[in-house]
């Protein structure tokens, strides 16, 4: 039986608007479209909605105007935001009573609405939970409520290192050991990587290998906000600050209080922003918007980027000395390109998540599709493989994923593009080729990549097939398919 999907609702009164976010949405959840405020209003009386996504100017009423009923009538629910710049004043005056998740700025990009959705319904999931929690703990006597407070922690403390997937002998080892170690210390750490590359991941595994694991872990992207709206959120503001601000409003760094907020994309911010984040970060005090008092807060800050921030502070675009304040230990993540070994571990986890989540049965990988997988560089990384395995579960009708199920671009880089940078050893880039029938195209992929690795394990099949993910009887059998038995160790 297929698992309940979440059900995001959004309102828009542009047709065409509203056939663009379905589009992009649907894949992952259900989808309810509204074309008005009375319309929205039946959807959230007949179903249990998990997202209110709603576009700012409708002609019935403004979408803050909308979702600060939703907020009083269906308070469980997410609201987000669809709005283009000229509205930010508006947005600000009702981020309080509205009680925004988010605020999405026009144009917007597929991916970061669909990751926005995602974030907000895993959200209102969490907070289900964690109120279903605190409930049966108030609930419990004592003796039970100690065992739950134990559970807990166990099972925070299992979470951190071991959810990142990654085969022995992963480029992930070396950055795992060196945060566990710096974990325990109360340091700011600054994530380097691509996008799409694992930073939110290794920063919440950071929080629960901490002595904070306790505390909140608090989330921001400081690229989908403009300043103003992000100082509210980060700082927080008085009531009265300015015009719609009629109730205090309590920042993610007072939330955050005892526990870790990370900062994602920070390399986006502005200088202003900039100077008030390290008063922050220095005083280790908020001042919330319209205040005269600042408040004390005990806050570890994880911050992560994409962008070379050396070069941005070179440049004058980032303040050297917020990035000396945030880098107090740097991790860089590897991109997906230079896992090869750890790709096939994590897209056949995917793969039966995915399935799972449709009400599949188990699913797995061809040995085609697999060679496709390895062959292809992923520029989106893991989020780039999470789409195409939620693509492949799509339009597979059996329970093996082959080749014609990926997309064409996954395809074309795969047979035409340039060899991954992870594939060059030792001097000598793995070519790939560029004429043959599919079949024999993707044997020379594979056969490249055996002999490259056993070479470099100098003939250790063992650790190969440790490495590829295949058993040392299987590695043999490849190897005498392509009569690569014979040893070829350098000198």
């Amino acid at each position: 039986m297929a698992l309940s999907r979440d059900l995001i609702l959004v309102v828009d009164d542009e047709p065409q608007s509203l056939d663009a976010i379905r589009r992009t949405l649907e894949e992952d959840f259900d989808v309810a479209l509204a074309s008005s405020a009375d319309e929205a209003r039946r959807c959230l009386q007949a179903r249990e909605v998990s997202v209110v996504l709603c576009d700012q100017r409708m002609p019935e009423q403004t979408g803050v105007e909308f979702l600060k009923e939703v907020r009083q009538t269906w308070p469980d629910c997410v609201r987000i935001i669809v709005s283009g710049y000229t509205d930010s004043q508006d947005i600000i005056e009702g981020v309080n009573e509205a009680g925004l998740y988010q605020y999405l700025l026009k144009p917007w990009m597929p991916d970061h609405l669909l990751n926005v959705v995602r974030e907000a319904a895993q959200a209102r999931r969490l907070q289900t939970g964690i109120a279903h929690l605190d409930m049966e703990v108030r609930r419990a006597p004592s003796a039970l409520r100690e065992r739950l407070s134990q559970r807990r922690e166990r099972t925070a403390t299992a979470f951190a290192f071991e959810q990142i997937l990654r085969a022995e002998g992963s480029p992930l080892d070396a950055v795992c050991a060196l945060a566990s170690r710096i974990a325990v210390h109360n340091l700011s750490v600054l994530l380097l990587g691509e996008s799409g590359s694992g930073k939110e991941l290794m920063a919440r595994a950071i929080h629960y290998a901490s002595p904070r694991l306790q505390g909140p872990f608090v989330v921001e992207n400081c690229a989908a906000l403009a300043d103003t709206l992000l100082e509210s959120e980060l700082f927080g503001h008085r009531r009265g600050a300015f015009t719609g601000a009629y109730d205090d409003h309590v920042g993610l760094f007072q939330r955050a209080d005892g526990g870790t907020i990370f900062l994602d994309e920070i390399g986006e911010t502005s200088p202003l922003f900039q100077v008030k984040l390290l008063r922050v970060l220095e005083a280790r005090e908020v001042r919330p918007v319209g205040s005269t008092r600042a408040i004390q807060v005990d806050v570890r800050v994880i911050c992560a980027t994409h962008r070379n921030l050396e070069a941005e502070v070179q440049s004058g675009r980032f303040r050297e000395d917020l990035y000396y304040r945030i880098a107090e230990c740097t991790l860089q993540l590897p991109p997906l390109r230079e896992r090869l070994g750890d790709l096939a571990l994590i897209a056949q986890r995917l793969l039966d998540d995915v399935a799972h989540a449709n009400g599949k049965p188990a699913m797995r990988w061809s040995d085609a599709a697999l060679r496709c997988l390895l062959a292809y560089p992923w520029p989106g990384n893991i989020r780039e493989l999470r789409n195409e395995v939620g693509r492949a579960v799509a339009l597979s009708d059996s329970l093996v994923i082959e080749p014609g199920t990926l997309s064409p671009r996954t395809l074309q880089g795969t047979l035409g593009a340039p060899p991954a940078p992870a594939m060059a050893r030792g001097g000598e880039a793995l070519q790939l080729p560029r004429t043959g029938t599919l079949q024999e195209r993707l044997d020379a992929i594979e056969a490249a990549i055996l002999k490259e690795t056993l070479i470099r394990h100098r003939w250790n099949k063992s650790q190969a097939a440790l490495e590829l993910g295949v058993s040392r009887v299987g590695l043999r059998a490849k190897l005498l398919r392509f009569g690569l038995e014979t040893k070829e160790v350098p000198t």
